[in-house]
């Protein structure tokens, strides 16, 4: 079955859903977004599903980020992205069933985000993981408010004021990533370990993701989509997102 530009498949108890614009490195394009909600919510709704694995199509991308083509330097515009955007990122945190990402190349940005928000993560050898918006002179929505969490303060703030990439197996060390595995060994590790999961006790795996997300989602996403627009009114940003666009280095002044 295909939802706009998201594959989603039933195999026994699991969900596997796949990003497939690989043309666009499964860049969060309106397609991959009204696809990913349409997805998350045929598996919520299917009781026969205990599981979702989240994985990118090709040979090169989880998911690149934002598509920028269409950036508009208005705070109506940002906010009205940023609320569409965050609202799909936060996907597989919110809903009750657990959710793997498969993530098999680039997870940069929005890509980072949804790999973050899933309960687990396994990562292809060729994985990278990378928070880049600061290049465009702006900052990852989503990830803001909960990298700290997951690789401690410090990190998160390297990640974030960099914007540098890092491997699959760095990513391991700062515990954003469960496991790191051949490439051809991706998809049958992650099925494989939602298989475990689902011979479990089922309302006991839902209790447990409920208890540990029970502090997700809440002002802290609503302070990210109250501030992140203003950023979209800074100079700076403009001059980011038009050195993205014309492949040139930026100069931020």
């Amino acid at each position: 079955m295909r939802y706009d530009s998201v594959d989603y498949e039933r195999r026994g108890t699991t969900a596997l859903i796949t990003l497939d614009e690989p043309s666009k490195l499964n860049a969060l394009s309106p397609g991959i977004r009204a696809g990913l909600t349409a997805a998350f919510a045929a598996a919520r709704d299917d009781d026969d599903v205990r599981v979702l694995v989240v994985t990118g199509a090709g040979e090169k991308a989880f998911c690149a980020g934002a598509d920028i083509s269409g950036f508009e330097f208005t705070t109506r515009y940002a906010r009205e992205f940023i609320d569409k955007v965050l609202d799909v990122l936060a996907l597989p945190e919110n809903i009750g069933k657990p959710v793997i990402a498969a993530v098999n190349g680039f997870a940069y940005g929005g890509g980072f985000e949804i790999a973050i928000a899933c309960d687990f993560i396994i990562a292809s050898e060729r994985a990278r993981f990378a928070v880049p918006e600061i290049q465009l002179g702006l900052l990852p929505g989503f990830a803001i408010v909960r990298l700290a969490e997951l690789v401690g303060r410090q990190r998160a703030k390297y990640l974030s004021m960099l914007g540098e990439p890092v491997s699959a197996q760095e990513a391991k060390e700062m515990g954003l990533v469960l496991e790191v595995v051949p490439h051809a060994d991706l998809l049958t590790t992650a099925l494989a370990l939602a298989d475990k999961i689902a011979s479990k006790p089922q309302m006991a795996i839902r209790y447990a993701k409920s208890v540990y997300n029970r502090e997700l989602g809440g002002a802290d996403i609503t302070y990210a989509k109250d501030v992140m627009p203003f950023l979209f009114l800074d100079d700076d940003t403009r001059e980011g997102v038009a050195a993205f666009r014309e492949k040139r280095k930026p100069v931020f002044r």
